[in-house]
């Protein structure tokens, strides 16, 4: 399949140059249709099962699973990414470590999720801090988040990319430091699962907390977590029927049971078996591992080559392609600049984009080609 001829199967009008998939995806037609179906399902509810409780969330668990390559018994239902932080957040042993560490910027869920349990605990929250106006400032980032690591760390929490301009974060060196010192770590893949390859079976993070509706093309409110091993004991935010041992057997659910389902299902939202939801959820998981996060991420590099080829150095400054993702690029502009001035010139042209502090934040996908760059290049050369 083309590059060109993804752009039919997303709901996107004519004339819109949507380069913001990282704030939220548009809807795919063959995942529309899929919640279209689910809504369905209501009218007759003398037709609904109760192995329709159970059979679409663990299709959905096997395919994000497969995804990630992990085991899908340890993937949980979540309706946001801020309550699989939460959760995840909320079982870090307090009797480890004197300290949590984010690094600068951290999107504000996962922020708030470790600054709640250090409060609780007594622990000190450290911020690593991004190195400002240097060449590979990607690779000392992730120096300075190594050296921050040792044995007093309780747990760190990142993303995979940074959520306003993409830095790589080298999760794989972070587990490792992180298993030498015997700390947790919590990932929030929000920004990159499923648009760059990642694989559980090398990074090993304790937790990896997506939200549905950017990368993974599904609904909002909805999303996916992996729980490792030392989450298999935990408590969860809530406890649900659903998430218990036997709950199939409804004629059997007043055997109180102090059991929950294997793994990571003890950390399932309530009500996960969400009709319309889940066929949505299952419905993007299949274009994704079709399309392959590989192939995307390709694409991404290749619009971001393209664009950086455009810009007048001089006045914007990107992250080099090697520090960061290629699928989300932070344009910085000039301090001079009237960056809410440009912003209103892209909007009037039918471009979007986001603007994250001083940066605008462009995100690609495979709907986008180079025409896109192309305007969106031309706005910016002639408002600078």
């Amino acid at each position: 399949m083309s590059i060109s001829s993804f752009r039919h199967m997303f709901q996107l009008a004519e004339g819109v140059t949507y380069l913001n998939h990282a704030y939220m995806s548009p809807l795919p037609y063959q995942v529309e249709q899929a919640g279209i179906e689910g809504l369905k399902v209501k009218k007759e509810p003398w037709k609904i099962t109760p192995a329709h409780f159970f059979e679409g969330a663990l299709r959905v668990r096997k395919k994000f699973g497969q995804l990630i390559n992990g085991l899908p018994e340890r993937v949980a239902i979540i309706p946001s990414a801020s309550y699989g932080l939460m959760a995840a957040c909320n079982n870090i042993d307090p009797q480890k470590g004197d300290h949590g560490i984010v690094v600068a910027e951290e999107f504000p869920s996962g922020y708030y999720a470790l600054e709640a349990w250090c409060q609780k605990n007594e622990k000190d929250l450290i911020t690593v801090s991004a190195p400002q106006d240097v060449e590979n400032r990607g690779s000392l980032w992730n120096e300075r988040i190594l050296n921050a690591i040792n044995p007093k760390t309780a747990a760190i929490v990142l993303s995979s990319v940074h959520w306003t301009d993409g830095t790589k974060f080298d999760l794989e060196a972070i587990s490792k430091k992180c298993k030498e010192c015997e700390a947790l770590l919590i990932v929030d893949g929000s920004q990159s699962i499923g648009a760059m390859p990642y694989d559980q079976e090398i990074i090993h993070a304790d937790a990896l907390i997506c939200a549905g509706y950017k990368w993974l093309m599904g609904p909002y409110s909805s999303g996916l977590a992996y729980y490792g091993p030392a989450f298999d004991e935990g408590q969860p935010l809530e406890v649900s029927w659903l998430n218990k041992e036997g709950a199939i057997h409804f004629h059997q659910l007043t055997s109180y049971t102090p059991h929950f389902d294997s793994a990571a299902a003890r950390y399932n939202v309530g009500e996960y078996s969400h009709f319309i939801h889940m066929p949505m959820i299952e419905a993007a998981l299949d274009l994704l591992l079709e399309w392959t996060p590989a192939q995307i991420q390709q694409h991404g590099i290749q619009l971001s080559h393209h664009l950086e080829s455009l810009l007048n150095k001089t006045d914007f400054k990107i992250e080099k392609i090697s520090q960061r993702a290629g699928h989300i690029v932070g344009i910085r502009l000039p301090e001079q600049a009237d960056i809410d001035g440009v912003l209103m010139a892209l909007r009037e042209s039918n471009i979007y984009v986001s603007r994250r502090g001083s940066s605008l934040r462009a995100s690609f996908h495979l709907y986008n080609d180079l025409d896109d760059v192309n305007r969106l290049c031309n706005v910016l050369n002639a408002r600078i």
